[in-house]
């Protein structure tokens, strides 16, 4: 893999990381926990009428299920930066072969190359 690619990759995953952060601190709070971070959706204050408590509840709900999925997404590209750094970027973690460089451009958090990424969607 050339290094022209990797750095393209690599300024595409940070530019993403950056922006899944933002979208995060709008959500969530960031609290230190063993291991690393977790973020806790921010609960909303609009008022104290049933409709505004109503309200309340679910833009929570909706608060807890966005930043969990952005949650696995910034882990998602931490990973891929971290495999960037360590120089094991681009190998498919099932069979171990690499990771077809179409399918990195537009998935640079690809784990998997198309074929076993197949077989475990078919339960294979």
């Amino acid at each position: 893999m050339s290094n022209n690619f990797l750095s393209i990759i690599k300024d595409k995953l940070k530019k993403q990381q950056e922006k899944i952060k933002k979208q995060l601190a709008e959500v969530s709070n960031r609290s230190k926990r063993k291991g690393g971070y977790s973020y806790e959706a921010k609960f909303p204050e609009y008022g104290r009428s049933e409709d505004e408590n109503a309200n309340e509840v679910a833009d929570f709900a909706d608060s807890i299920s966005l930043g969990k999925s952005l949650e696995n997404s910034l882990i998602e590209v931490e990973l891929a930066l971290k495999k960037i750094d360590s120089n094991q970027y681009g190998v498919c973690e099932i069979c171990k072969k690499k990771i077809n460089h179409q399918r990195l451009a537009i998935l640079p958090t690809a784990r998997y190359c198309l074929g076993c990424k197949n077989n475990r969607k078919n339960g294979i």
